[in-house]
């Protein structure tokens, strides 16, 4: 019997995640993030393009990628928005395409059908208000927005920003377009509508 030859395992891994932030989408992006880690790879380049979603499931994916110890860098390459910017943020690099944007927003909660009482109307705002104070400790600590006030604008004025400007406020180091090196492989995260 011959030996099989040990596969060679890659130092980095392109990673196209191209989703809403959902549960199902959440799970599928922390579950390729840890099988690549835990499978060797030394850096996990995350090509990100998402409308947002969950705010819940945003902060965990972004807690994950800052407890793996592979090397993520995150690239958007058309629009990351609401707490797609915080999955953003985890990238220990972070670059954009020309032509990329961000778009930050307060959140929203959505409001069921029936009569509200006056705990239900302050549990929901509570609720609001802690989720945005985690979005924005996180913009606050990864990027050169330090000011309160201004991450609050970012808010109430659901502030549209270019990959020039994220640039110039720390949320990209560079500005430059997604290349992908011959034979370095690439993974498509593929989510049911």
């Amino acid at each position: 019997m011959s030996a099989q030859p040990q596969q060679k395992i890659p130092d980095t891994v392109y990673l196209s995640f191209m989703s809403d932030v959902t549960p199902t989408s959440a799970e599928g992006l922390m579950d390729a993030c840890t099988k690549l880690c835990n499978g060797g790879v030394k850096t996990i380049y995350l090509l990100i393009n998402t409308p947002g979603g969950s705010v819940l499931h945003g902060i965990g994916v972004y807690n994950l990628l800052l407890a793996l110890p592979s090397k993520i860098i995150t690239h958007n390459v058309g629009t990351v928005d609401s707490i797609g910017n915080v999955i953003f943020l985890a990238g220990e690099e972070r670059y954009a395409n020309p032509g990329a944007t961000f778009m930050f927003h307060g959140v929203a909660k959505p409001v069921l059908q029936g009569n509200l009482d006056e705990r239900m109307l302050k549990e929901g705002l509570d609720n609001v208000r802690a989720d945005q104070i985690k979005i924005a400790n996180v913009i606050r600590a990864r990027s050169k927005f330090t000011d309160e006030s201004e991450i609050e604008k970012l808010f109430f004025e659901a502030a549209w920003i270019d990959a020039e400007h994220a640039k110039t406020r720390g949320i990209v180091n560079d500005v430059r377009a997604a290349k992908i090196p011959t034979g370095c492989p690439v993974h498509q995260l593929v989510f049911q509508r």
